[in-house]
């Protein structure tokens, strides 16, 4: 296969495989960088003069990301992130889905209020934590605000618990939790002899 020349590249969506903050984001458009790059310059208010002070990188790499034109390196995406204080992850988000969040976030009005109104809650949050909050629904339909307060409490929780586990996966004592964690799933989870005994 002839390697794609920059009018072709423009005139068509080129798939491309990705990891980002160590996880599979699967198929990634070169388009959807642009489109990414858009939305955070306007959740952001941002000018490419803007982006190009805050990430260090030249004006025609910046159009080149917008247009489509050429493949963004790894180093390229991390300055952008960076310079815009974002995760990685931002700029592979798949823009069919993100009718969804703003589908989410209006449906859950109240979520803002509780950010507001409640901000220690929400420190270290990611896009990825906020989504998942905007996403639940209580009894009945939206979120109320002591649902949203219990749903980022548990979140901090989980989170929490999270961290812990990754730094004792790291010790002597990995072999034990993941033993432990192995018996609880095994008493949990039912199986199919479970469910269907002979």
């Amino acid at each position: 296969m002839q390697p794609l020349v920059a009018a072709e590249m423009a005139s068509r969506s080129v798939p491309m495989r990705f990891m980002a903050n160590g996880r599979n984001t699967g198929t990634v458009f070169m388009s959807d960088y642009g489109a990414n790059l858009r939305r955070l310059m306007a959740r952001f208010d941002l000018k490419i003069g803007d982006v190009i002070e805050q990430t260090g990188l030249d004006a025609r790499t910046i159009q080149g990301v917008l247009n489509g034109r050429n493949q963004p390196q790894s180093h390229t995406l991390h300055k952008l992130a960076t310079g815009l204080n974002v995760s990685t992850d931002e700029l592979f988000q798949d823009p069919s889905l993100l009718a969804h969040r703003a589908f989410d976030r209006e449906t859950n009005p109240v979520v803002d209020e509780v950010i507001a109104a409640r901000p220690e809650l929400f420190e270290d949050w990611t896009e990825a934590d906020y989504d998942e909050l905007y996403s639940r629904f209580g009894t009945g339909g939206e979120l109320t605000v002591q649902g949203t307060i219990q749903a980022a409490q548990q979140s901090n929780v989980r989170r929490a618990l999270y961290e812990k586990v990754a730094i004792l996966l790291e010790t002597a004592e990995g072999d034990l939790l993941r033993d432990f964690v192995n018996l609880l799933y095994d008493r949990v989870v039912l199986t199919d002899d479970d469910m269907f005994p002979e």
